[in-house]
């Protein structure tokens, strides 16, 4: 049977909602969100997040910006000219602390202190163990490692499921649970990229003016994975009762 004939898909990119209700707490992520949860409330005025890429840092950070009304910056912002404004914020998040290239470590030591001294809360995001940052400062280092941590880990193929069936819906995408199954199953733990291969599928399964079915789904992975899929090999109709 040839391929219908395709039809222009507008990318009309839906955002990332970063509100308390959207985030989903499961076992990899429940300490975390304990600890966003419980501010004012912390032991110390600085809180350090980490968590692999896609395992929701962002997400938790901003919903301790939405709560504190705290200023969202990257590591890279914090210059020795930006110290004393950043440090009139209300509350701070310093994001990706971690990346080398362009991280000022004795303006972010300075930052740290200046905030501490007035009193205000700081969340500092980054992948991995504070010693896993090759910080070559080592007040920043103890000062970091001595503060409070929580962490988030990839998330479960439970959690997954449930992230999908969430942005399928909110894209108005209803499909069937083998195709949700199926890519829980084949997804790397991050939920970035199932964020990625929703809006993949939403763009697809409109080119092809057909819904979206697990070939379809399997077939598309593979493709974003730039390899193929052992159960991709039937990208064209579904067999008759298959959902």
């Amino acid at each position: 049977m040839p391929d219908q004939p395709r039809q222009l898909a507008l990318d009309l990119p839906v955002a990332p909602r970063f509100g308390l209700e959207d985030f989903l707490v499961s076992p990899t992520n429940e300490g975390a969100y304990a600890r966003i949860e419980a501010w004012p409330e912390w032991p110390d005025r600085v809180l350090v997040l980490t968590g692999p890429p896609g395992s929701g840092k962002s997400h938790l950070a901003a919903i301790f910006a939405e709560r504190s009304g705290a200023l969202t910056v990257p590591v890279a912002a914090v210059t020795a000219e930006a110290v004393p404004e950043l440090a009139r914020a209300d509350a701070l998040v310093i994001e990706d602390a971690d990346r080398e290239p362009g991280r000022d470590e004795k303006a972010l030591f300075h930052l740290l202190n200046l905030v501490r001294e007035r009193g205000l809360s700081v969340v500092v995001t980054g992948s991995g163990p504070v010693e896993a940052w090759g910080l070559a400062t080592p007040d920043l280092r103890s000062r970091l490692r001595l503060a409070p941590g929580a962490s988030l880990a990839p998330p479960d193929e439970a959690l997954l499921k449930v992230v999908l069936v969430k942005l399928f819906l909110d894209r108005q995408l209803v499909v069937d649970t083998s195709v949700v199954d199926a890519l829980a199953l084949r997804l790397d733990r991050s939920l970035a990229r199932a964020r990625d291969v929703v809006a993949l599928l939403d763009r697809e399964g409109l080119s092809r003016r057909r819904r979206i079915t697990r070939p379809l789904a399997l077939a598309t992975l593979a493709a974003l994975e730039g390899g193929e899929d052992e159960g991709s090999d039937e990208a064209g109709e579904e067999p008759e009762g298959e959902g």
